[in-house]
């Protein structure tokens, strides 16, 4: 079992929950979320340790092994030599530059994000091809590549009757970004693999992820994954429950009538677990709606609103102008039954739940930037603005006197050195 961008919010999670459930797992990353993370300043709430710490903890706690490997999916040569020694049953393919506004930033990252994930995928489905032909496609995309259509929202596809005749075809996607424009294309090319080569894959159109806590990540802090909270990867329940721990306001864009489908990370591990139990057939391209219930903005700030009262403190709700383009106000009913069919048995959101999220944020709470949390970075008419600017020129900066320092440290003296040390 390969689980592909393994460093990530749930790629870490979802490496663990397979090896307890007595898979072998080979972990496989590239490490670039770090290193986007270093490009603009941003930061997990929650501090994490390097892959090799994470996979040995894991192995001391549990007596389960997780294989770590650092491969980049759009290294097709790599690639191929991976999927040719390991030859996986089935590929969990998360590794997928995931954020909506970090593709708006510029020209720059709307094609590093396509490059990365199209590129990727496609190399992975080749390699698949060629050298595990038999192998499950999982892959995770979004309910964000179908955008906000004024009909009901089918898993994947749509029947239609035109002039007479009928045909059942994928569902017309209007997707909301650049990042979204590379899932439907990502979408597009596994259907077009399962035509052409027989491969079986099932493309999950996942929701919003919210909650940090899982059963193996609560094992141990070494074992914790990601909670970003600032405004280019932070999902929007995560950042309003960081807000009502810190006491500020709960920012909402525009009016707060977008709607869209959620779901708590433990229920991601078990749609992704379903899937992978019941594989698709040679051939097949299943389309997953994975979320649970659906919120608006306003309905999930009013929720943490009285979380964050009931704890006896106060905060509001601000409005803020809405960087995005975006229908604030529409119809949205999207299905999602086919993995309730599987045997999902989901963790709705309740006050509890939020109630627990809060209470661990607020371990961290004094490490949080609230410039980050509380300011959008990107617009999608004009690109990063002056947060993002700042903030990515301070990164700059921080990088060029780090390595200053690392090199007049490399030459200071061995007596110098040792001084320092004591």
């Amino acid at each position: 079992m390969a689980v592909l961008g393994t460093d990530g919010y749930i790629g870490w999670p979802m490496a663990m929950h397979l090896s307890r459930l007595g898979y072998d797992v080979v972990a496989v990353d590239n490490l670039a979320r770090r290193g986007w993370d270093v490009e603009g300043g941003t930061y997990s709430l929650v501090p994490i340790p390097t892959m090799e710490q994470r996979v040995e903890r894991w192995r001391e706690l549990t007596g389960n092994t997780i294989i770590w490997h650092h491969l980049d999916l759009c290294d097709h040569k790599a690639l191929e030599a991976f999927m040719a020694e390991f030859v996986p049953e089935a590929v969990v393919h998360l590794a997928e530059q995931r954020s909506a506004p970090f593709s708006m930033i510029d020209r720059d990252h709307a094609v590093r994000t396509q490059v990365n994930n199209i590129v990727g995928n496609l190399n992975l489905m080749f390699a698949i091809h060629e050298h595990a032909p038999d192998c499950h496609l999982v892959k995770l995309g979004t309910m964000g590549e179908y955008g906000c259509p004024n009909i009901d929202i089918e898993e994947g596809y749509l029947t239609i009757e035109h002039n007479g005749r009928t045909d059942t075809l994928p569902y017309p996607k209007v997707p909301h970004s650049f990042y979204h424009l590379s899932k439907v294309a990502d979408s597009q090319n596994i259907h077009f693999g399962t035509r052409i080569w027989g491969m079986r894959a099932t493309d999950l159109n996942q929701g919003v992820v919210y909650g940090n806590q899982t059963e193996d990540t609560m094992l141990h802090p070494d074992l914790m994954t990601r909670l970003d909270f600032d405004s280019i990867w932070g999902t929007a329940l995560n950042r309003f429950c960081v807000q009502a721990a810190a006491g500020l306001p709960i920012t909402v864009y525009g009016q707060g009538g977008q709607t869209r489908g959620y779901l708590d990370i433990r229920d991601t591990m078990a749609c992704i677990t379903l899937a992978i139990e019941h594989p698709a057939d040679r051939g097949e391209c299943r389309v997953f709606n994975q979320f649970t219930e659906q919120f608006s903005l306003n309905e999930l700030a009013d929720m943490v609103l009285r979380v964050r009262k009931a704890r006896g403190w106060e905060t509001t709700i601000d409005h803020v102008a809405n960087p995005r383009v975006e229908a604030e106000s529409h119809y949205y009913n999207a299905k999602h039954s086919a993995l309730v069919d599987l045997g999902l048995e989901p963790h709705l959101l309740d006050e509890s739940m939020l109630g627990s999220m809060i209470e661990l944020v607020e371990q961290y709470v004094h490490q949080l930037d609230p410039v980050l949390l509380q300011q959008p970075s990107v617009n999608w008419r004009t690109g990063g603005n002056e947060v993002w600017d700042t903030y990515a020129n301070q990164s700059q900066v921080e990088a060029a006197t780090d390595s200053v320092d690392a090199l007049v440290a490399s030459q200071a003296r061995p007596r110098e050195r040792q001084l320092q040390q004591d």
